[in-house]
């Protein structure tokens, strides 16, 4: 699955890796963004595989017109070997039908690895909330057994709030002996089977994510790069003004992100 494009694709063991799900208001990709442009990120790779959409564009990173005309494919891969991460940045849609066997590849490739954890971040719909989760921080996590046993002490010194459990519907699909409660993350793309199938293999992963809606989602990609900053320290940070607020990083927005929305009209249209 894992291909070698321009740097030397092995990676060394104990990194750390970041994944964006494909998810409502994208997310978790423009998180990613603020963290590769951010640790300029070397590009190593990319992910092969038919169970994504072909696609290809300019540098979506790019600082100047040297670097501007340069190719960036639907899936490439990008390593901090000051911080010892490596993330993933996807950007191209799953086939249809795809999912199962794309998720069974992406766990295969992180075991293969050596990655000490995983951590994929996403976002869900603000309105599937339930009462306790109206108010307060839109931020939630989720850690599998596997890594809770080495990370969950740190992670409740943060004083972050885990993703309610929520009562499956009658009807819903579950499997045979599993609690009528479970993980429920709509519009979370690949995140809550991804989350089931690495507890299920004893594999460490932690999911952060924050309620949203479709629309101008640049204010919640910042908020949930504070988050995982909390935990990890990718980037130097200062405290927010208020009691208890989440420390602010210095992140560097991508020059794509001007293109977000598309150019501005034609003045001839008018």
């Amino acid at each position: 699955m894992f291909v070698s494009c321009e740097k030397e694709p092995n990676i060394p063991k104990g990194y750390t890796l970041l994944l964006p799900a494909v998810c409502v208001g994208n997310v978790g990709q423009l998180t990613v963004d603020l963290i590769i442009h951010t640790l300029d990120m070397e590009r190593i790779g990319y992910l092969h595989t038919d169970c994504l959409l072909p696609m290809v564009g300019n540098n979506p990173f790019s600082t100047s017109q040297d670097d501007a005309s340069q190719l960036a494919t639907g899936t490439e891969v990008y390593r901090s070997g000051e911080k010892n991460i490596v993330a993933v940045q996807q950007r191209a849609p799953l086939v249809r039908g795809k999912q199962s066997e794309f998720r069974r590849r992406l766990l295969e490739w992180a075991k293969q690895c050596g990655f000490s954890r995983v951590v994929l971040l996403t976002s869900s719909h603000a309105y599937e909330r339930i009462d306790t989760q109206m108010t307060g921080t839109q931020l939630r996590y989720l850690l599998s057994p596997e890594l809770e046993k080495s990370v969950g002490e740190a992670v409740g010194e943060l004083k972050w709030t885990q993703l309610e459990r929520r009562r499956l519907y009658p009807g819903v699909e579950h499997r045979e002996g599993e609690e009528q409660t479970g993980v429920f993350i709509p519009g979370g793309g690949i995140a809550r089977k991804f989350y089931q199938e690495c507890c299920e293999a004893d594999f460490p992963l932690a999911v952060l994510l924050t309620f949203c809606a479709e629309g101008d989602n640049i204010p919640d990609a910042f908020s949930l790069a504070n988050y995982l900053n909390q935990w990890l320290q990718l980037v130097p940070g200062r405290k927010s003004g208020g009691k208890g607020g989440t420390p602010q990083a210095e992140w560097k927005i991508p020059s794509s992100w001007t293109l977000l929305f598309g150019s501005t009209h034609p003045p001839d249209l008018y």
